[in-house]
């Protein structure tokens, strides 16, 4: 009677998270909930010898397991999301906006797609999205050509964070938990989310026509902080070229990632401090310190993902995840497009954390196939886990927090983007089924 019960919590506490928006309870005590019901009739139908454990193992040390696995996704992420800040903050990301300027509509949406679809790749799809959107308040003033754009973001952040180990949170932890590698996501999966990005911005270039006025900059544009051009430069170079690194740094010492992040943000808080240091200004020394930048870090977001990846763990524990998976293998002939494909729609109704946290624990890695490291399946679920978002508003955190900052509707991004991004979904998950067996007989990836 336990199992049924926490599958019965889950689904209730997923189904209260996918309807945020409607019941306006945020989905981070949800999940925290979860996670302690769920734990706690686990602990219960262990004890009571209903639930059983290997020889010797107890529910904390079972917890403790998953809760280290957990947090080194958790450490990386906090760490990551303050580097970002910090160049920002200091007024890193104002080339964004001076490569962007020009007075063609068609120009600046090629323009905007591909520098969202880089710099995601990079920082992340959420921040990525919160900094183009400032930058188009600031270049277009159109309400129908703003809104398309802004829908442009969204597929364009989701797009570019779907390749890169560290441009998503969904590939971050495929990465860091070892189903992806940084060589194997970049080879089979870049070309793929260029196509999802790519269609749509081909069928939206019809819809821009004209030139854009010319908007009056503003005196106090720009996140000015007294920083010259050269120390901004310096803390952009640190801020993103320390992600970049990160990658890099795994592979050299084969160390987990959140190391690699936490020596990255240790050199670039340093550099900062002695640039306010040698300001001299007590003003600018209390506002812009990185102690203060910490209390902007979104520590919502951060409990959301302790308290989902902990509940699915007891989903684990029960082997309802490896019931489920092989389940879903009988009922599509273990066809993998199938499967990914089905969660990545998915993912543009519910969040996409939870359903590849789901996959991760139904499907172990195998030395061998698709579900091998960078096998078929894992860099599938990257690709569909992440662009599949982009189909509704609601499906992604890009696509909420453009919501927020515009005020676009579900409909009107139901009627005007979402075919836009189905057609570049199907078309990436095409490239791939294409590309595969292209990259098998060059002998470039294991058949």
């Amino acid at each position: 009677m336990i199992t049924p019960i926490i599958v019965a919590v889950f689904i209730f506490g997923y189904a209260c998270i996918a309807l945020e928006h409607g019941t306006k309870i945020n989905k981070a005590p949800v999940a925290l909930l979860m996670c302690a019901i769920c734990w706690t009739l686990f602990s219960v139908g262990v004890n009571s010898g209903i639930l059983t454990l290997g020889d010797g193992e107890t529910v904390s040390s079972r917890m403790l397991h998953h809760l280290s696995e957990t947090c080194e996704i958790i450490v990386f992420l906090m760490g990551a999301m303050t580097i970002v800040e910090i160049v920002d903050a200091n007024g890193g990301f104002n080339f964004v906006k001076q490569r962007l300027q020009t007075t063609s509509k068609r120009t600046l949406m090629w323009r905007m797609a591909w520098m969202t679809f880089f710099l995601s790749a990079v920082l992340d799809n959420l921040t990525t999205s919160i900094v183009m959107i400032m930058v188009l308040r600031k270049l277009v003033q159109e309400r129908e050509d703003r809104f398309l754009l802004a829908g442009l973001i969204v597929l364009a952040a989701n797009a570019g964070g779907a390749f890169s180990p560290i441009g998503d949170v969904t590939t971050i932890m495929l990465w860091v938990r070892g189903m992806i590698s940084t060589q194997g996501v970049l080879l089979q999966v870049f070309l793929p989310s260029v196509a999802s990005l790519l269609i749509p911005c081909i069928l939206l270039h019809f819809r821009f026509k004209g030139e854009l006025p010319i908007i009056k900059e503003e005196a106090n544009d720009a996140d000015h902080n007294e920083f010259s051009q050269k120390e901004r430069n310096i803390v952009f170079a640190l801020g993103v070229g320390g992600l970049l690194f990160v990658p890099i740094f795994k592979m050299l010492t084969h160390l987990a990632p959140y190391v690699g992040i936490l020596l990255v943000l240790g050199v670039l808080w340093t550099v900062v401090e002695v640039f306010l240091a040698r300001k001299k200004n007590a003003h600018l020394m209390s506002t812009h310190r990185v102690t203060n930048m910490l209390q902007k870090i979104d520590m919502t977001t951060i409990l959301f993902f302790l308290g989902i990846l902990m509940t699915v763990a007891t989903l684990q524990e029960t082997g309802v995840l490896t019931a489920f998976g092989q389940w879903l293998n009988d009922t599509t002939n273990s066809n993998h497009y199938a499967i990914t494909g089905v969660i990545g729609a998915a993912s543009s109704i519910v969040d996409n954390v939870p359903l590849v946290a789901g996959c991760m624990g139904m499907y172990p890695i195998a030395d061998a196939g698709a579900l091998a490291v960078d096998g078929i399946f894992w860099q599938l679920l990257a690709y569909c886990a992440g662009v599949g978002g982009s189909m509704l508003i609601i499906g992604s955190a890009a696509g909420v927090v453009v919501m927020g900052l515009e005020n676009i509707s579900f409909g009107w991004y139901l009627k005007n983007i979402s075919w836009l991004a189905l057609a570049g979904y199907l078309a990436g998950i095409a490239v791939y089924a294409i590309q595969h067996p292209l990259l098998v007989s060059m002998g470039l990836i294991p058949a």
